[in-house]
């Protein structure tokens, strides 16, 4: 079992070296192994995590269809710690059950050998009529305060879910070694505008958590969980915009992988012989060969890709053409070059993002459309447009 003083220097050790801190919520001994296998630094065994494993939403982990506490000591002691090898993994801790004393059921989680507690569920989720009645009956989120401060106290590694500066204090006083802005239930599915102005919501709030922090401890690690931020994208996004040193998934990692993962699997094992015009990856594993245009995929690959690094060569590769044939097609068809094709992509992508919020900065935009040099963006955007990005904005509200 690893010490709360060994996780703490593995951590900061990662962090000197450059790299983020990555959590994983995982409700299964095989979500748990490959994810240590992927280099997760650490699991949360959380009821939700079961839930999804049953295939039902995260939320069923905040209604009586069990015993949370239970629930996770079972499960996590019998199906996360025997496969988990050299990572820590902490017990998520309903603390307002009113079944248990906190002292010696927290003593209990450490004598078993789980490194660590996480607040979860967490009353910070509810609000409303249902959050005040909580309150009222004692069921506060007060208690999950204390029960982070007898974790510390008991020299356990203590990992605190908070949705506002208030309860940001609150934990850095009890002791907590991770403070995490959870952001909410995790969303799917968003695109577009709508994506981008969620994101710079959930920058706005993981920052002013993060500047509690910075007054109070500011060695803390600040995570973020939840809410829009469900790609590896998004979470870029929010490395560059915050002070954020590192991501907790739970849907992340377990239900939106075995969604696409699965259905799609299945679907083509159904359909072998017989796949989609559409279904991009069979076109590249086909190598674009059969019955697919090559300017088609490219441009299809650039819709889908166009926030990330694009290698022309990659796609010839993948293409199974050389690098001059499909330059040579695509400037047949489209009328210019590829690297023109992409930076215009590009550029309508951000005027896009520019028109549907007016306040976003220009950094961030330039980050949502593939380009972390600000300088060449900007140089990008007026020779494509004519206007620098701040005059196109300028431009654009005076004349809505």
């Amino acid at each position: 079992m690893l010490t709360r003083k060994d996780v703490l220097e593995n951590f900061h050790r990662q962090l000197k070296l450059g790299n983020h801190i990555i959590g994983v919520a995982s409700g299964a001994g095989i979500t748990a192994k490959y994810a240590e296998q992927g280099g997760a630094d650490f699991l949360l065994v959380l009821n939700a995590g079961k839930f999804r494993q049953m295939g039902r939403s995260s939320t069923a982990g905040f209604l009586p269809f069990c015993n949370s506490n239970e629930m996770v000591m079972s499960f996590g002691a019998r199906e996360i710690k025997p496969v988990i090898k050299n990572i820590p993994v902490f017990f998520g801790l309903n603390a307002t059950d009113p079944t248990i004393e906190l002292t010696p059921y927290i003593e209990s989680i450490k004598q078993i050998g789980f490194e660590g507690i996480n607040n979860f569920p967490t009353v910070g989720l509810i609000d409303g009529q249902y959050r005040e009645a909580l309150e009222e009956t004692g069921y506060s989120y007060a208690l999950e305060v204390e029960a982070i401060r007898i974790a510390h106290e008991k020299d356990l590694f203590t990992v605190a879910f908070v949705f506002n500066e208030q309860q940001a204090r609150d934990m850095l006083n009890a002791g907590a070694d991770i403070i995490c802005a959870h952001l909410g239930f995790t969303a799917g599915g968003m695109l577009g505008a709508k994506k981008v102005l969620s994101l710079e919501a959930a920058k706005v709030k993981a920052q002013r958590i993060f500047n509690v922090c910075n007054a109070i401890r500011p060695d803390v690690i600040k995570m973020i969980y939840g809410g829009p931020v469900k790609t590896p994208v998004d979470v870029q996004y929010m490395y560059s915009n915050t002070e954020l040193v590192g991501y907790i998934g739970g849907s992340s990692f377990e239900r939106i992988p075995s969604e696409k993962s699965i259905t799609n699997i299945t679907r083509a094992f159904k359909n072998t012989g017989n796949f989609s015009e559409d279904d991009l990856m069979a076109k590249m594993l086909e190598g674009i060969t059969k019955h697919y245009d090559y300017v088609q995929f490219v441009k299809k690959y650039v819709a889908e890709h166009y926030m990330q690094k694009i290698s022309f060569v990659d796609l010839a590769k993948v293409a199974y053409i050389s690098r001059s044939h499909l330059s040579n097609l695509f400037k047949k068809e489209v009328g210019c070059s590829f690297p023109t094709y992409l930076v215009q992509y590009r550029m309508n992508k951000a005027m896009e993002i520019i028109k549907a919020n007016d306040e976003i900065a220009m950094v961030t935009v330039a980050n949502l459309v593939g380009y972390q040099d600000y300088a060449q963006f900007s140089k990008m955007f007026k020779k494509y447009s004519g206007q620098s990005p701040t005059q196109f904005r300028s431009r654009h509200k005076h004349m809505t």
